[in-house]
């Protein structure tokens, strides 16, 4: 079953904050794949899915260590290879 973390309007909400340039969208190189690979087969039994997988990769390539979200069992559970953990915002 499909879990619901954020009502239709904030998700929307995000999404205009995008399209307004609000924030920067950063695209996904090859690198960042194999690396969302390596996290899914090693979170396998949580899971991990390729989303947050793509989070976890883009943060490390740009050594980012704050991450917006709302999904808190995947982020604090992940260790990131370039830091202790990840700052979660809000």
């Amino acid at each position: 079953m499909l879990e619901r973390y954020l009502s239709p309007d904030a998700e929307a909400a995000f999404l205009d904050s995008v399209g307004v340039g609000q924030l920067e969208l950063t695209a996904i190189d090859h690198g960042d794949l194999r690396r969302m690979a390596e996290l899914v087969r090693q979170y396998a039994d949580f899971p991990l899915g390729t989303v947050d997988a793509s989070v976890v990769a883009v943060s490390e390539r740009l050594g980012l260590t704050e991450v917006a979200t709302v999904d808190r069992r995947h982020f604090t559970a992940v260790r990131p290879k370039h830091a202790k953990s990840f700052t979660l915002l809000p």
